[in-house]
């Protein structure tokens, strides 16, 4: 294959994923929607927000769940946008102020495919600590589901699905230095879900799914907190 027959084929397999992306994430904001139908939220913290609107998929999830009073973001990028009101630079695997906490803590906490680039299960588990403490009411985290035949990082079938020390190795092998790091890439299941809400145990949860290919494509966390 020539080098432009390779980068068609490359621009070709980019959009056609990147449509596929956007699907699920217009599915799993009409899961959303529908679970806060008839709930009353006035405020929204989204955690890991993306530095701008460049991409159509950049805070697409939260810029399309619904009419709130109030937007306010917390991410480990400097965000540009205006859409939200209060922005705090800051990695939601840190420990926050107690003045950090009363400024940015809100009815409902929504993550978008950002707990499986925080790092190891430690990180995962001190991030969902941060989410229930900055939530009055309810969070939801979405993430892709490790055992997808198809991982969308990569976009490869099947290699993620082997112990995450091989799958690394391999990720290193043909040149994905990159996802092989596990702080840049740790894909979790259902199970390592469940196994996060039972080790923190402050919350009621759920999990929703989103299918592609009648695999579980994504995986949607809702949380209510005990007290509320």
């Amino acid at each position: 294959m020539s080098t432009s027959h390779k980068k068609i084929y490359s621009n070709l397999h980019s959009n056609f994923f990147d449509k596929i992306v956007l699907k699920k994430r217009f599915e799993i904001i009409s899961v959303i929607k529908k679970f806060l139908k008839d709930e009353k939220i006035e405020n929204v913290l989204d955690v890991g927000s993306t530095y701008d609107d460049i991409n159509p998929s950049s805070n697409y999830v939260i810029k399309n769940l619904g009419e709130y009073k109030e937007y306010k973001s917390i991410s480990d990028q400097k965000i540009e946008t205006d859409f939200f009101k209060k922005k705090l630079k800051k990695s939601i695997t840190e420990e926050f102020l107690n003045d950090e906490i009363t400024n940015f803590k809100c009815d409902l906490v929504i993550s978008n495919a950002t707990i499986e680039h925080v790092g190891s299960i430690e990180n995962q588990i001190k991030m969902c600590e941060n989410i229930i403490k900055l939530s009055k009411k309810y969070f939801i985290i979405n993430t892709p589901n490790r055992f997808h035949p198809i991982e969308f990082h990569t976009k490869l079938p099947f290699i993620h699905w082997l112990p995450k020390k091989i799958y690394r190795s391999i990720l290193k092998l043909i040149g994905l230095k990159f996802f092989a790091d596990e702080k840049n890439l740790n894909l979790l299941s259902e199970n390592d879900l469940i196994f996060i809400m039972k080790k923190l145990n402050q919350v009621d949860f759920e999990i929703k799914k989103i299918n592609f290919l009648f695999f579980k494509s994504n995986l949607i966390l809702i949380g209510k907190k005990k007290n509320w």
